[in-house]
Parts: structure tokens; sequence; C-alpha cells
């Protein structure tokens, strides 16, 4: 890659790069090169993080219109939009793991060597697995404690809303050690 002080061309060079690097990760397939089996679990979590995304979004333009054209609302549209935003979180924290777009810092770890850049990534891995198993055990307490109190309007109990914050760091720690095995096979390692 060139620098700005490479010459006459560097700035527009490194522009191009950028720009041709950026757009490869927007309207590339971040599943390019997955098994089918993996190509089809990212496919579900998708469809289901979209499912909840759409839901929100109508519930919000829904009674953002209701409140301005006949001056009414659904009561109970706010408290089942906080009551989705932990599973959509959840949905999109499962992709990014698997897809190595989770936010991490891969500039010094990249500065390794091969088999210490290996160890460190199995590592890191290992360790967000542990502590994602964490906040699953933390929160089957935390669900214990509140998940029979009911939401004020529709009468649902919050435990099927509190179940994101229990089932997505199960799954976050299970992503995170096949994403360790994967890496200490010598598959992903970068």
């Amino acid at each position: 890659m060139t620098r700005p002080s490479d010459g006459p061309g560097g700035r527009e060079d490194l522009g191009a790069a950028i720009a041709e690097a950026s757009r490869a990760a927007d309207i590339g397939d971040p599943d390019a090169g997955a098994s089918t089996f993996d190509r089809t679990l990212n496919r579900l979590v998708e469809a289901a993080g979209v499912a909840i995304f759409l839901t929100i979004v109508g519930i919000v333009f829904l009674n953002a219109a209701g409140r301005y054209a006949i001056s009414t609302t659904m009561i109970w549209g706010d408290e089942l939009v906080l009551s989705l935003l932990p599973w959509l979180g959840m949905t999109g924290m499962f992709l990014a793991i698997r897809r190595r777009a989770a936010i991490r810092i891969g500039f010094f770890v990249d500065l390794l060597p091969g088999p210490a850049r290996r160890v460190l990534t199995v590592f890191g891995s290992l360790f967000a697995a542990a502590a994602f198993t964490w906040l699953g055990i933390v929160s089957v307490h935390y669900m214990g404690f509140f998940g029979a109190d009911r939401t004020l309007y529709l009468q649902i109990q919050k435990g099927w809303f509190m179940a994101a914050m229990v089932g997505g760091p199960a799954l976050a720690a299970l992503a995170y050690l096949v994403v360790a095995w994967r890496d200490g096979r010598g598959g992903d390692a970068r």
C-alpha cells in the first residue's frame, strides 16, 4: 500500500485502496467460504434479527404515525420495543463473533509471528468465552429474581425477554469456542 509521501498519485492510490476495501466489506458475502451448515445457521440468525428489527421499526413507526395523525398510540408499543432490544443485540453479537467482525484490536496481534499470533488469538477467544459464560450464569440468577415479573401493559412475563441475556451469552461463548478451536487447528488465525 502506498503512503501519501510515496510520490505523485500516492494519495489517490491510498484513497482508492481504502474505497475498494470499504466497498468489498459493505457488499461482499460475509459468509464466503463458510460450510453449508455455517451459512444456514447464519442465515437463520440473520432472519431472526431482521424479523425483530422490522417488528421494532414497525411498532415505532405506527406509534409515531398514530400519535401525529390520529392523536393516539399503542400504549404497549414502547414496552415491547424495549423488551425486544436485547434479542436484537444478541443476534447481532452472535453473527459478529461468527464472522470475525466483533470489535477487537488486531493491529498488535498482526505484528506477531504466526505461532505467537495463533496462541494469542486462541487465548483471546477462550477468555471471551469464559467472560460470556460468566455473564450467562449471572443472568440466570437475575432471571430467577425478576423473570416472573410481568410487563406493565402486555402482562407478559419478563423472563421471555430476559432469556436473551442467558441464551445470548451462551451462544456467544459457544461461538467463541468454535473460533478458538478453528484458530487452534490453524484455520483463521490472522
